[in-house]
């Protein structure tokens, strides 16, 4: 016999908190596998403070950055202009 809280009105809920866990933990592999200020390492850690621009320039510039760059900000742009322009 199933739990009586699973029922499928629920697995709206479970899929909304499993997209959110998912995104945090993809933002924390992130973190700790790319950022150039995160060291896990202690040899790392050992290395102290140092000025890698352009690592730090290639994680601030990632792909959703750069492809995102050049759209509009609209959500839908087709159903914003098919209401605002005049026919």
């Amino acid at each position: 016999m199933a739990s009586r809280w699973i029922r499928p009105e629920v697995y709206p809920l479970f899929a909304a908190t499993g997209v959110a866990v998912g995104i945090c933990a993809m933002q924390l592999v992130r973190n700790i596998t790319g950022n150039p200020e995160v060291r896990v390492t202690k040899e790392n850690r050992a290395a102290g403070i140092l000025d890698n621009f352009e690592e730090g320039e290639k994680y601030r510039e990632n792909a959703v950055r750069k492809f995102v760059r050049n759209k509009k900000p609209q959500i839908m742009p087709s159903i914003n202009n098919f209401f605002s322009e005049p026919n």
